[in-house]
């Protein structure tokens, strides 16, 4: 079983920690191999299906001289069982010495604080970057050092930061019609209003080694419950992979964000509000489109989905989104723990099993 995950941040690192227990359940892992290793299978997660997570870059930024990509990393913690689950971010167990001293030197931005053991993972990929490794060979090394069970690859090589653009005659905007999305959502909370996002050299982009072939050779597509604008919308927006979604025979099941019209984390809903779509579940299905649209139509390129899970408190929305071509179930989606984040992934290998040809 090939499985293949479109993720983003906190939710798709929950719902990946969940797909890989999933996959544990019913395709176990009995024997040894270089794949997943003792560590993995001793944890009860080994598994022989195949799982590659492609994971959004356009939260990555460059800051106090060294490659930061949040994302990436959020996913690398959590799989490795070594991150902090109470906040959600970072390692467990984190000092933060150095990032007091930047402050009192006046280096990179005091309100976004970097751990000790996190600054590590950073100088080791920027320490590569600058040899000449790319981002997606730098994953690579980082994932070499914990048993993950799961493949991670950066959606892009190419540095496509996002950004945000405001009203420079914002009160906190001062005078900039453009700010850093990191500064935009860590420091500022999103409560500026945003006027449009810009991933600077898309246009550049291509996707990175093994993206295309995971998503052409998948027997499942999954778009994890992540932002649907700044973090699966940025890897969409990466040139050719609209494309290879469209093609792949494999069905594209999405997890819904958003949970009685409400986010699940985060401020997703001043992303959805500054592109116009409401913060709903049905909303963000339509957002992403049927893909039976794009097959009716050549010229249509925005459907993608075959499939999209709502939580039971949407449950009143299967019905209109059946009609439009999208085969819906409402099933639990908080994930609290991995036992519940498995059950969703299972949910979601479930609807696509019904949707995939013989």
């Amino acid at each position: 079983m090939k499985i293949t995950v479109l993720a983003g941040g906190v939710g798709g690192a929950r719902f990946v920690r969940g797909l890989r227990a999933a996959c544990a359940r019913r395709w176990p892992d009995t024997g040894t191999d270089g794949a997943t290793g003792d560590a993995v299978r001793d944890a009860g997660v080994a598994t022989s299906a195949d799982v590659t997570v492609v994971v959004n870059t356009g939260d990555d930024l460059w800051l106090a001289g060294v490659r930061l990509m949040p994302d990436f990393d959020s996913l690398l913690y959590a799989l490795a069982g070594v991150n902090d689950a109470e906040r959600g971010w970072g390692r467990a167990g984190e000092s933060e010495r150095v990032a007091g001293e930047l402050r009192e030197w006046g280096v990179g931005w005091p309100w976004f604080t970097l751990g000790d053991l996190d600054l590590g993972t950073h100088l080791a990929r920027t320490s590569w970057l600058r040899d000449g490794l790319t981002p997606s060979q730098v994953g690579e090394r980082l994932q070499r050092r914990w048993p993950l069970g799961v493949r991670l690859i950066p959606a892009t090589d190419t540095e496509v930061d996002t950004w945000v653009r405001i009203d420079p005659a914002h009160p906190d905007a001062a005078g900039r019609d453009a700010m850093h999305f990191q500064e935009w959502w860590t420091r500022y909370r999103a409560s500026i209003p945003a006027l449009g996002f810009e991933q600077r050299n898309l246009d550049l982009a291509r996707p990175a080694p093994g993206v295309e072939a995971a998503i052409a050779e998948a027997d499942v597509v999954l778009l994890a419950p992540s932002n649907p604008v700044v973090s699966i919308g940025t890897i969409l927006a990466i040139p050719g992979l609209r494309e290879a979604l469209a093609a792949t025979a494999a069905p594209v099941v999405g997890v819904s964000p958003i949970i009685g019209g409400r986010v699940v984390r985060g401020m997703a809903d001043a992303c959805l509000s500054a592109i116009g779509v409401a913060t709903d579940a049905a909303a963000v299905a339509r957002h992403y489109g049927a893909r039976a649209d794009a097959d009716a139509d050549p010229a249509a390129t925005q459907g993608l989905l075959d499939g999209w899970l709502v939580d039971e408190a949407d449950a009143a929305v299967v019905p209109e989104l059946v009609d439009a071509d999208i085969a819906a179930t409402a099933v639990p989606l908080w994930m609290h723990d991995v036992e519940r984040a498995a059950d969703l992934a299972g949910a979601a290998l479930d609807l696509a099993s019904r949707l995939r040809p013989a």
